[in-house]
């Protein structure tokens, strides 16, 4: 675990309060105020510097959300995939950016021309001690709530190498606004503290995910034994991501039971436990009940959370459950999820429907690729090329052959454009337009120099014809 400050993120964010950015500023710590004046002041200091401003501004503005929690999180989201000062390069590609992120991608650069000319730098030299008194002040409180979530699952965070978690703190955000992101094996909360108040709950919420994600992907098949409970759930007011996949309702479920035992002390009354539970289902996270009266039995055994797994999802009963939620009423609205996970909601249905693609469910692959594609943030070619794929395996060459086309003007990821082009070549032999098919398995070649996979079926379809193979009696 580490608690830490950033430049970087000190520098978007010092960038928007530069431009009129003022949620939560009355209420957040007084240095945010002083750093707001000195950048203002610097920002004015030339022609060049006030230039600098001007166009970033503008950009901001235009891109600002009316949402504020929305709005910081965009800017959150693109702090943290980007490098160090003074250039803020994206770490990774930008199709590869969180769709929150890609829509505010200009304003790193524009950030970039403003930390040189408005000296940012040195503005961050100066509160360098007075952040670092910020991360003295919270490090044994946080380092407390964290201990305590270790201790009640019984799992030692010291054995999960290779992977990260990091509380960022600073004050120039929105004091009430918790940003929590999981990017691959890493882990991120934001939080702009005030007083003594850290959001410890959200902290914890987003820690406890970062300790049970990883069983939930180690029993893949005992978590598809699950799959029937999303039909229960789809009119949930909770976020889609927990309608789509069953990991993350699981993993959801048990972490908010969790949190209920957790709550309060050994004194706390059973009927707020209870309440608490009952707000959960009613959202739509039906195995809190399960999982809060199952980890009872859990607190008393000596065995960690790591062995104590696989039998806590084999208990659940199926049947039963879809009968607790048949029997809810499901709330009009659900509290808002604090984590944002490593798949982007935009990546997250294209990746479900990928996975029931390669299960060989047709219609659950196909409804969730149109869903993806016609929610306006996703990655538009991977949703394409699925759609081929399903009208492939449908024996409809006309479509299969206007979606890899599709495919191929929406995405530059190498893999999509290789096998679009591999399987375009094959529809234009079976076609009889072998001229059209070379020029296409020319191209898969080309775009799949790096797939072996590719490459020996581009080759194959250079020396001959494409012929399907015969069905098997």
């Amino acid at each position: 675990m580490t608690l830490d400050t950033s430049e970087t993120l000190f520098t978007i964010l010092a960038s928007m309060n530069a431009c009129g950015y003022d949620d939560g500023l009355n209420a957040s710590d007084a240095l945010r105020k002083q750093v707001r004046s000195e950048v203002v002041r610097a920002s004015h200091d030339s022609d060049i510097a006030l230039s600098a401003v001007g166009q970033l501004c503008q950009y901001y503005r235009d891109h600002a959300r009316p949402d504020p929690s929305r709005n910081l999180a965009q800017f959150v989201s693109l702090a943290l995939y980007l490098g160090d000062p003074p250039n803020f390069l994206p770490k990774v590609k930008e199709a590869e950016l969180p769709p929150d992120a890609q829509n505010v991608i200009g304003f790193a650069t524009l950030a970039s021309g403003f930390y040189e000319e408005a000296g940012l730098h040195a503005i961050w030299q100066k509160h360098h001690d007075a952040y670092t008194h910020l991360t003295d002040r919270y490090h044994e409180p946080l380092s407390k709530t964290l201990f305590d979530a270790e201790i009640y699952l019984k799992l030692p965070s010291a054995g999960y190498l290779g992977r990260g978690f990091t509380v960022l703190l600073d004050p120039l955000g929105a004091p009430d606004q918790v940003n929590a992101r999981n990017y691959g094996n890493d882990y991120f909360v934001v939080i702009s503290p005030a007083g003594q108040e850290l959001k410890m709950d959200q902290i914890r919420h987003t820690y406890l995910h970062y300790l049970l994600d990883p069983l939930a992907l180690k029993y893949p098949a005992t978590i598809k034994r699950l799959d029937p409970l999303l039909e229960t759930v789809k009119r949930a007011p909770m976020e889609e991501s927990f309608k789509v996949d069953t990991s993350l309702l699981v993993t959801e479920c048990l972490v908010r039971a969790i949190e209920i035992r957790m709550q309060g002390s050994a004194k706390t009354p059973e009927a707020l436990r209870t309440d608490a539970v009952e707000k959960s289902v009613e959202q739509g996270y039906i195995l809190t009940r399960y999982f809060y009266d199952s980890l009872a039995q859990f607190e008393k055994d000596p065995e960690g959370i790591k062995n104590a797994y696989m039998d806590l999802l084999s208990g659940i009963d199926i049947k039963k459950e879809e009968k607790r939620a048949a029997d809810t009423q499901f709330a009009s609205e659900a509290s808002p999820e604090v984590l944002s996970f490593a798949r982007p909601k935009s990546a997250h249905l294209v990746a479900v429907a990928e996975r029931r693609l390669a299960a060989g469910d047709m219609k659950a692959a196909q409804e969730l690729a149109e869903k993806a594609l016609n929610d306006g943030h996703e990655d538009a070619g991977r949703a394409l090329f699925i759609l081929a794929q399903v009208a492939t395996a449908n024996r409809d060459m006309a479509g299969a052959e206007g979606y890899f086309e599709r495919a191929l003007k929406a995405t530059q990821e190498p893999k999509v454009v290789a096998w679009s082009h591999l399987y375009l070549g094959r529809i234009f032999d079976l076609q009889e337009r072998r001229e059209n098919a070379l020029d296409e398995y020319h191209a898969a070649l080309t775009a799949g120099a790096a797939l072996p996979e590719v490459k020996a079926a581009a080759e194959r379809g250079l020396q001959q014809p494409y012929e399907p193979s015969a069905p098997k009696k």
